[in-house]
């Protein structure tokens, strides 16, 4: 066996090969990743606080989760022009500095309209962060490891969720409902330390500076849409639609559901999300590793099919039999975190240098947007279909992301040129 094989045998070779600067980008994006999951979790761990604070029905407590991920869209939008023009690091410390400073601000809304707004623009740093951040890891990863590398970001997500179970599960076990739920969002500020290390550790991928730097038409709009890349835009923001409808249905309404369908307590329901949650990071660094093995359009469609399959089981379980939904939350976790894995890599291998974070930042998070409505539109079902009925939703978003692969290349193990 030569030296290459055995090193590429070792189990985080491509940790290692990021080399010196990868790794400490790796961090930032990391942290980056972890804590702007952190602070979108809040809202939907708080929902039930909040709904009796300000007396808001269903529709109305939807909006809260809708009108955040439609906003992000801009902001991904926004970033991923920032980060071809002005770089990946510079755009990845203005969304954390965004997101963290409206996710405090929103423990101090007086009222619905206000925590509306505020939880707006906290939607422009949200959906900026992540195409900041996915893109620096890819440009730092080599081909063959991509796939994984970015999947590690992805897992972040799972951290950064679980973080926020355990401090719900403190303030809300201490605390009044009615000031748990702005303590709650004061915790948003933790990223203060990560943009520290960022701002002094963190630098863009030198030779893909270079890249980006010398090209006039970097971050242009109109650009992803010209050419052979339109249908690349298109059907990559409806592969992103799909995914994110599914997943924005489980992340907003499942703390409702084992509420109030089925009966849990506060500390109950953080068990049963620790269940999905520790599903959710085994399945980010399984779907990496898959998404360089299998290649990305098999491993989308693999747990696209797997989580909508799931979705339905889990909302159908007969009552009484909660033992299986803490048991068949781990599967659902596992699948529906892992289809994420290979979109970093996956985004950024179908646009050239000059466009990678313009394409990515828009058509991840124009499905962040659309895929919002999916949230809203169970909101208004549930009042008749029960939250567990309406959540069915989910597994037809699913449905639109597989159709949207039909139309989409393999890009595994392609060159960033």
């Amino acid at each position: 066996m030569s030296t290459t094989t055995q090193d590429k045998a070792r189990p985080f070779e491509w940790f290692r090969s990021l080399g010196q600067r990868g790794r400490r980008a790796f961090v930032g994006a990391f942290g980056g990743y972890g804590l702007d999951s952190y602070d979108f979790q809040v809202l939907p761990l708080g929902m039930v606080a909040i709904t009796a604070y300000f007396s808001l029905s269903k529709p109305e407590a939807g909006l809260l989760t809708t009108v955040t991920l439609v906003v992000s869209a801009i902001g991904g939008a926004v970033a991923g022009i920032l980060a071809d023009r002005i770089g990946r690091v510079r755009t990845l410390v203005l969304t954390v500095i965004t997101y963290a400073v409206f996710t405090v601000a929103c423990g101090f809304a007086p009222n619905y309209e206000t925590l509306l707004v505020l939880r707006a623009f906290q939607g422009l740093g949200f959906g900026g962060e992540w195409a900041a951040g996915a893109i620096l890891i890819a440009e730092y990863a080599k081909p063959e490891y991509r796939g994984r590398a970015v999947a590690f970001i992805q897992s972040a997500w799972a951290v950064g969720w679980g973080l926020s179970v355990v401090v719900y599960t403190v303030v809300f076990s201490l605390a009044d409902p009615d000031i748990a739920w702005r303590i709650l969002f004061w915790t948003g500020a933790l990223p203060a330390i990560l943009i520290w290390y960022v701002r002094r550790n963190v630098t863009d991928a030198p030779h893909v500076a270079e890249q980006r730097t010398a090209n006039k038409n970097r971050g242009s709009f109109a650009a992803i849409f010209k050419g052979e890349l339109t249908k690349t835009t298109l059907f990559a923001a409806l592969l992103a639609t799909g995914v994110q409808g599914g997943y924005y249905t489980l992340a907003t309404w499942l703390p409702t559901f084992l509420k109030e369908e089925r009966n849990l307590t506060v500390v109950g329901t953080g068990g049963y999300l620790a269940f999905l949650i520790s599903g959710a990071f085994i399945g980010y660094v399984t779907g990496g590793y898959l998404t360089d093995r299998l290649g990305r359009k098999k491993t989308f469609t693999l747990f696209a099919v797997l989580s909508a399959v799931l979705i339905v089981a889990y909302i159908n379980i007969p009552e009484g039999a909660n033992t299986l939904v803490l048991f068949l939350g781990f599967p659902l976790g596992f699948s529906a975190s892992a289809i994420f894995s290979g979109f970093g890599s996956f985004l950024a291998e179908l646009y050239p240098t000059a466009l990678r974070g313009t394409g990515q930042g828009f058509t991840y998070n124009f499905g962040r947007a659309v895929g919002a409505l999916f949230p809203t539109l169970v909101g208004f079902l549930a009042t008749s279909w029960g939250v567990g009925g309406a959540m069915v939703f989910g597994a037809v978003a699913y449905g639109i992301a597989v159709l949207a692969l039909l139309w989409l290349p393999e890009t595994v193990g392609r060159e960033l040129t």
